[in-house]
């Protein structure tokens, strides 16, 4: 096969007995598939790339995994990858006869390779906008008590008042609340951010 990697020799050699077959299966039909991929030994296990990754697979003490890079973009009328979460998010398999017919798993490895050919990527997810913070009734309190620490904090970024307000809230005893809101005013009234000691270090 062209394009092997000693890597993945010597991962396969140093794999469980039950799991050799299945990895020299899975990388012979990704050669099949794809002539011109290329193996590599990423993350610690061997991986399949063309353009891009296509996928990999990785062998554990009583399972292996297998699997595509982009399986929610694939086309999966028989249900193969139910349940791949992505490159290595397959099923346990613990024998060879458990994969899926040769020429299905080939028309996977084909679907995946021509994604990377049309420059076809992965969406990423968008992360959660963390709610804006809420004011606590001592701490908008005090605020009214001093406009120019009230200006800051209007002034200051959501993850800024963040800060502050759970540095406040926070606060074990009732003693340590009132002394760090207390220091909290103070520093917002010369505009600093609670963490401005870190600054510009």
């Amino acid at each position: 096969m062209p394009n092997t990697s000693l890597q993945v020799d010597a991962y396969i050699a140093k794999a469980p007995l039950f799991a050799q077959p299945i990895l020299i299966k899975l990388r012979g039909l990704f050669h099949r598939a794809c002539p011109d991929i290329e193996e590599k030994l990423k993350w610690g296990v061997p991986s399949f790339e063309y353009k891009g990754m296509v996928g990999g697979m990785a062998a554990f003490k009583k399972h292996m995994t297998w699997g595509f890079w982009k399986t929610k973009l694939l086309k999966d009328p028989k249900g193969i990858l139910e349940g791949h979460a992505g490159s290595m998010g397959g099923g346990k398999l613990t024998d060879v006869s458990q994969l899926p017919a040769d020429e299905d798993i080939i028309k996977l490895i084909t679907q995946a390779v021509e994604l990377n050919e049309k420059g076809v990527k992965l969406a990423r997810p968008t992360a959660k906008k963390r709610p804006a913070p809420k004011t606590p009734p001592d701490l908008a309190a005090a605020l009214k008590k001093s406009p120019r620490a009230r200006a800051s904090f209007d002034a200051f970024s959501p993850s800024h008042k963040r800060d502050y307000i759970e540095w406040i809230t926070e606060a074990k005893q009732e003693e340590t609340r009132k002394r760090r809101l207390a220091q909290a005013i103070e520093w917002m009234a010369q505009g600093k951010p609670r963490n401005w000691k870190y600054m510009n270090c």
